[in-house]
């Protein structure tokens, strides 16, 4: 059986003091002895006390606890979100109650509901990949906790948000492949309810039409992003009597289950399909070749997310109207999608 914790009952019961002297000694009261302060402290010491620093935050109506959901921690992206926030928290003084919804907008629910109850200060919040309604923050706004979300945002609701400019991203990652001299370009494209897998797929075809290239409904494959995915459309595309010669990926973990299955087929990539993912995960400097990606700058995505809930936070009782911060993405170019003689060069270079 666990050793109950002592509390400053046990030492005042112990002492034969009232627990509010032993309060005001832990603290240093000027008004308590030094004598008396002596016994408390060495009584302390030899029970093990530690003080309750939440309990004591919401006698104040403060626990300094931000509250962090997102939908899972694997991977490079979310864990450098998480890390950003941490440091920006504990800088303002915060600690951080983080919560996974394993994709899973039911376990989102509870997750709100855990923070809630723990009536931590302010909520960050990355959506599930399932979330698809809104009720379950309105208890959030109806107690007044300051809310920010960052990444994955639901379509159509004006809210406090930090993400990326995926448009921006999908772009990029569409127009490097053509300038590279690819045309018939696949697209893996995830949930359409949230902002970042809409907006990826958006740019893909803005790139597309730009160069004066049609939007080919057969070479967009709607999935859940997991490498699964990526292994089951590669076969698919594969399968077409005009398979394509590129990929972009909306995530790279598709990406990859797409290299795997061109590399079972005995294809050579970027020579015979190229890839592009999204999201710069720490495998794809790892893969072979090594897969050009999107950077998200997660870090700086934490950072921005727990500084604008810590403005809010501080504005609290006045009205403004919702903030969106936008981050740029930045392209990675690596053999995945070179031509051979440009990843000589990009060797040289190094």
């Amino acid at each position: 059986m666990a050793k109950k914790r002592a509390s400053i009952t046990d030492l005042a019961e112990q002492l034969n003091i009232a627990a509010s002297t032993v309060s005001r000694a832990l603290n240093g009261h000027s008004a308590i002895s030094e004598a008396t302060t002596k016994r408390v402290l060495a009584l302390a010491k030899e029970l093990g006390y530690q003080p309750n620093n939440m309990a004591a935050g919401l006698r104040r109506g403060r626990s300094n606890m931000l509250g962090v959901v997102v939908p899972h921690i694997d991977g490079n992206f979310f864990s450098q979100v998480v890390k950003g926030i941490e440091a920006s928290a504990s800088k303002a003084g915060y600690h951080v109650l983080i919560c996974q919804s394993n994709e899973d907008v039911v376990h989102e629910r509870q997750n709100v509901e855990t923070l809630l109850n723990a009536q931590v200060d302010g909520i960050l919040v990355s959506l599930s990949r399932t979330t698809r309604e809104f009720k379950h923050f309105e208890k959030v706004r109806k107690r007044d906790v300051p809310i920010v979300f960052f990444d994955r945002i639901l379509e159509g609701y004006d809210v406090n948000a930090v993400v990326l400019d995926d448009r921006a991203g999908g772009y990029r990652a569409t127009k490097h492949l053509l300038t590279q001299g690819y045309q018939r370009i696949a697209h893996f494209a995830g949930p359409q309810h949230l902002n970042i897998y809409k907006h990826r797929r958006q740019g893909y075809e803005e790139a597309l039409r730009e160069h004066g290239l049609p939007v080919d409904e057969e070479l967009i494959l709607f999935c859940d992003m997991k490498m699964q995915d990526g292994i089951v459309g590669t076969k698919q595309l594969l399968a077409l009597p005009q398979p394509p010669d590129a990929i972009f990926s909306a995530s790279d973990f598709t990406a990859a289950g797409a290299l795997q299955v061109l590399k079972e087929r005995g294809l050579q990539v970027p020579a015979d399909m190229a890839l592009v993912g999204f999201s710069n995960e720490l495998f794809s400097r790892l893969t072979e070749p090594m897969l050009t990606s999107i950077d998200q700058h997660c870090e700086a995505m934490g950072h921005s997310a727990t500084r604008l809930l810590l403005q809010i936070m501080k504005e609290q009782g006045q009205h403004f109207a919702p903030r969106h911060i936008v981050l740029q993405p930045e392209l990675c170019m690596r053999a995945s999608s070179l031509h051979q003689h440009q990843v000589e060069l990009s060797y040289k270079k190094k």
